[in-house]
C-alpha cells in the first residue's frame, strides 16, 4: 500500500528560484503513534493475500514494520539457506519459516569460526578456516558437524516439513535420509555433501526424486568416498531420476552402466573432478534417454577407454558441454566422440590441450549444429576450418577468446560458410575486426535471425 499526500493549491507566485524546487506549498507530515493500525482490520489470510502480491525486494522491509508483519513474511520464504545450526535444532526455524519447500544445510553443517580472516574458496563454495580445522590439505572430522547431529536434525526437518522439494546436507548418514524418505514425499532434488557409499542406501525410498547432487572428494573440503558401491545404490533406489551430478566421485564401468539401466528417464549427467576408473566411457550407452552430457574440470576424460568397437554409443544425446578439462589424450577424446557421435551441440570452454589434432578428433560428429570454442588458446584457424567444414548441418558458430585463430587467415571457403551461418558470433581476440568488418554484408544472417557480436 502507498500513500500519496498532495499540497494544497496556493494562488500567491512562489518566490524560489526557477531553478530550485518550490517548497512553500508543502506542509510537515506528523506521524502519530496513536493512531488506528487500518491492517489490523484485515485477516491474516487477506493481509498475507496482500504481501503476497508486492515485489520480492520489498519483502524484507516490510517483515519490519511489526511483529505481525514478521510472522506473516515468514509464511511467505519457501527457500532458505541456514548458516548456524541452533537455528534447525532450536526449532526457530520452524516457527520463523513454516512453509520451507527448499532448505540448504550446508554451511550449517560445517562448524567454522566465523571471525578467522582465512577463507577458502573452491567452485561455489567458501567457508572461514584456521589451522586448527585443517587436517592434510581437508576439513578435519571436527570442523563438521557429526552424523548422528545432522540426522537429529534431519528427522525434526521430516516431521515438519511435510511438503519440502529440495534438501542439500553435508555429512547426512543412512539413518537421516531414511526418515526423510519416510516423511517427505514430494522430496525432488537432493544435495548431500560429503557422504559414503553406505548413505545412500537412504534415499532408495524416496520415490519422487528426479534431481541428485552428489559430492564426494573436494579438494581442501572433503575426502569422502562415492564408489561403484554407492553409485549401484543410488541407481536401484532412485530409477525416477532426470538430472544426476557426480562431484569428484569414484567409479567405473559397473556404476555407470547401473545408472544407465536402472534410472531410464536420465537426460542430463554431469561429472566434475571425477575419478573413475578407466573404460567408464562405455557405460554411457546404457543411458539409453540421455540428452546432455557435461564434464567440469576433469584431470582426465578416460584413462583407459578400451577397444573403439566395444565403447558403442548413446543415441539420444544432443549436447555436449566440456569446461576446464585436460583433453590431452588422443585415445580418450576420440573414445568420448566416438559415445557422442550422434551429438548436435558441443561446447568446448577453457579446455587445456585443445590443439588442431586433438580437435580434429570432433569430425566423428556428423551431426552437430552448433559449436561454441571459448578459451582454447592452442587452436588455429586451420585447425578449426578443416572441422566445421566437414559439418554440413552446422548453423550456429561461436568464437570467444581463442587468441592463436586470427582474422587475416580466414580463408575464402571460410568466408562463404559464415555467410549461410543463421548465428556467428566470433570474437577470437581482442583485437578482432571481423565482427565490424561483417556489418551490412548480410553474413551470419539468414531468416528471421541476425548476426550477433558479442559483447565487449
Amino acid at each position: 500500500m502507498q500513500l500519496h499526500f498532495y499540497p494544497p493549491l496556493s494562488s500567491a507566485p512562489s518566490t524560489s528560484p526557477p531553478s530550485e524546487p518550490d517548497l512553500t506549498s508543502f506542509h510537515s507530515f506528523s506521524f502519530d503513534p496513536s493512531a488506528p493500525d487500518y491492517t489490523s482490520l484485515l485477516s491474516d489470510e487477506l493481509l498475507l493475500n496482500i504481501l503476497s502480491k508486492l515485489p520480492i525486494s520489498q519483502h524484507v522491509s516490510n517483515s519490519l514494520v511489526c511483529k505481525r508483519w514478521l510472522h506473516l513474511h515468514g509464511r511467505l520464504v519457501y527457500s532458505l539457506k541456514v548458516a548456524d545450526w541452533s537455528f534447525v535444532t532450536s526449532g526457530r526455524v520452524f516457527t520463523r519459516f513454516p512453509n520451507l519447500t527448499d532448505l540448504d544445510l550446508v554451511r550449517s553443517c560445517i562448524q567454522m569460526p566465523k571471525s578467522s580472516g582465512i577463507i577458502v574458496t573452491h567452485k561455489t563454495m567458501s567457508v572461514h578456516v584456521d589451522t586448527h580445522f585443517i587436517l592434510d590439505g581437508f576439513l578435519e572430522e571436527t570442523a563438521l558437524l557429526p552424523s548422528n547431529a545432522v540426522d537429529q536434525g534431519l528427522r525434526m526437518i521430516a516431521g515438519k516439513y511435510p511438503n519440502l522439494q529440495r534438501l542439500a546436507a553435508t555429512g547426512a548418514s543412512e539413518e537421516g535420509l531414511l526418515r526423510i524418505a519416510e516423511e517427505c514425499p514430494t522430496l525432488q532434488e537432493l544435495e548431500l555433501h560429503c557422504c559414503g557409499d553406505l548413505a545412500l542406501r537412504g534415499i532408495a525410498g524416496i520415490k519422487n526424486l528426479q534431481v541428485v547432487k552428489l559430492m564426494g572428494f573436494i579438494g581442501v573440503f572433503y575426502n569422502s568416498t562415492i564408489s561403484d558401491i554407492g553409485l549401484t545404490l543410488l541407481a536401484q533406489g532412485c530409477r525416477r531420476l532426470v538430472k544426476l551430478e557426480l562431484c569428484g566421485c569414484e567409479g567405473s564401468y559397473d556404476g555407470i552402466k547401473a545408472i544407465g539401466q536402472c534410472c531410464q528417464m536420465l537426460e542430463e549427467l554431469t561429472l566434475s573432478e571425477h575419478r573413475m576408473d578407466g573404460g567408464w566411457l562405455a557405460g554411457l550407452s546404457f543411458c539409453g534417454n540421455l540428452k546432455t552430457l557435461r564434464l567440469r574440470s576433469c584431470k582426465s576424460i578416460d584413462k583407459s577407454p578400451g577397444a573403439d568397437e566395444h565403447l558403442g554409443s548413446c543415441l539420444t544425446l544432443e549436447e555436449l558441454h566440456l569446461q576446464g578439462c585436460q583433453i590431452r589424450d588422443k585415445q580418450s577424446v576420440k573414445a568420448l566422440f566416438l559415445v557422442c557421435e550422434n551429438v548436435r551441440d558441443i561446447v568446448l570452454h577453457d579446455c587445456w590441450g585443445l590443439e588442431d589434432d586433438v580437435f580434429s578428433l570432433a569430425s566423428i560428429c556428423r551431426r552437430v549444429k552448433l559449436l561454441s570454442l571459448e578459451g582454447c588458446s592452442l587452436l588455429t584457424i586451420r585447425g578449426l576450418e578443416l572441422v566445421v567444414l566437414s559439418w554440413k548441418e552446422l548453423q550456429r558458430l561461436r568464437v570467444m577468446s581463442c587468441n592463436n585463430i586470427k582474422d587475416t587467415e580466414v580463408t575464402p571457403e571460410l568466408a562463404t560458410l559464415f555467410s549461410v551461418l543463421k548465428e556467428l558470433i566470433w570474437r577470437p581476440d581482442s583485437r578482432s575486426l571481423l565482427s565490424s568488418n561483417l556489418a551490412g554484408t548480410g553474413m551470419g544472417r539468414k531468416g528471421d535471425r541476425f548476426f550477433k557480436r558479442s559483447k565487449d
